[in-house]
């Protein structure tokens, strides 16, 4: 039989009958509704269940005669191994990629966001794998990943940085959990990892707080640079607000005026934005509405909206600000950070005399016993009202 050649394909009529290839047994070319076009089909009878199967093998000219019949001749050879052509390609469709340890990792966080409500977390939870992981483990499938190669992940910063590297080794603890959940994995390395790390010494687990500011540098820090310039801008306008509140930068950054009641001088705090998940309501000194007043006008609806994109400040603002200023902290070395002066605000509380009671409920802590809770039947908005005048007297006690 003569072999098919380009000028009978491209004249193949739609009315006409299958050509057959003429070199490879089966393999013809059917003709479609188009002239000059058609698809090519590899008739055998299966191997395996011994019925007749017909196999495509795409379309021409898309496939062309020399390529159909390459197609061809290695299913060809399949049915000579008494394998059934059709039946390994669908077998190897099903068959699933084990992912990299970073592929399953990043998956793993996209799952894991939209629960976390400190968007910063989020962040961190895969930078940290970024920083000390992928580079190490990126490209490894992860059954390929053993508890050796988690050593090796973690014993750079093990000793150095304990804290950071129990948040990796935590990290990479649920993505391997979830590679096993998935089948990727027969086990979990990181469960037996601790055999292959030294003792950590005790003295290096510890609890580090947030630099903050001392509380009697306050009134000087604020009336030389905070309040020195006659105009404010939107990040001083927001570290007097978080100062004066005693509130988180995020609390305050997310804030519209719709929250603000100016007639009873009350900030009430939606519980997507508070930690506990609990509306919290601040009493407003006369500082803070002196300061909420001066920047109306910049955002219909935030109040400390970003100058240029006009949207929420980032978290880095307040940051940026305080080394700028060079604000120091209580710790030698370090600058103090926004989330410090809560703790400013917590020891200026106690030196002063005002109750525990008042304190912990103006920096909307969590109340941790079970016996206090059930009696917190209040915010105690009204006793907080001279406690948060008087801070604010305070911190403003240095400007002329």
């Amino acid at each position: 039989m003569a072999l098919l050649t380009d000028t009978k394909a491209r004249h193949l009529k739609p009315e006409d009958k299958p050509l057959p290839h003429g070199g490879i047994t089966g393999l013809t070319l059917h003709p479609s509704s188009t002239k000059g076009q058609g698809k090519w089909v590899l008739r055998y009878v299966s191997p395996v269940t011994q019925k007749r199967r017909n196999a495509g093998l795409g379309s021409y000219p898309e496939i062309g005669i020399a390529d159909a019949a390459r197609l061809a001749q290695s299913m060809r050879e399949k049915l000579a191994n008494g394998q059934d052509p059709l039946e390994v390609k669908k077998a190897a469709s099903k068959r699933e990629v084990t992912p990299t340890f970073e592929d399953a990792a990043r998956k793993v966080h996209a799952e894991l966001l939209p629960g976390w409500k400190n968007e910063k977390h989020g962040k961190q939870w895969i930078t940290t794998l970024e920083s000390y992981a992928f580079p190490f483990a990126g490209k490894l499938s992860l059954d390929a990943m053993t508890p050796a190669t988690v050593a090796d992940i973690l014993r750079p910063i093990w000793l150095t940085l304990p804290e950071t590297a129990s948040r990796v080794k935590q990290r990479i603890h649920a993505v391997m959990q979830w590679g096993w959940a998935h089948g990727y994995c027969v086990a979990n390395p990181v469960d037996v990892v601790g055999h292959l790390l030294p003792q950590q010494p005790s003295a290096n687990i510890r609890v580090e707080h947030q630099p903050a500011m001392p509380w009697k540098t306050i009134p000087f820090y604020i009336a030389s640079h905070v309040c020195s310039q006659e105009h404010y801008n939107v990040s001083r306008a927001l570290l007097l607000f978080v100062i004066l509140t005693a509130c988180r930068s995020g609390e305050a950054r997310a804030m519209r005026w719709s929250e603000i009641d100016f007639i009873n001088k009350i900030w009430t705090v939606p519980e997507n934005r508070m930690k506990a998940g609990v509306i919290h309501r601040v009493p407003l000194c006369d500082q803070v509405i002196s300061v909420l007043e001066r920047i109306k006008g910049l955002h219909e609806q935030l109040v400390f909206p970003s100058p240029r994109k006009q949207t929420i400040l980032s978290d880095t603002v307040l940051t940026m600000f305080l080394r700028k200023t060079e604000a120091l902290s209580d710790i030698p070395g370090r600058m103090a950070v926004a989330h410090g002066f809560r703790s400013s605000f917590r020891d200026w509380c106690s030196e002063n005399g005002y109750p525990r009671d008042l304190a912990e409920r103006a920096l909307a802590h969590t109340v941790q016993n079970k016996v206090e809770a059930a009696y917190h039947r209040t915010d105690l908005l009204e006793q907080r009202r001279p406690m948060m005048q008087a801070w604010g007297d305070y911190v403003f006690s240095g400007v002329k």
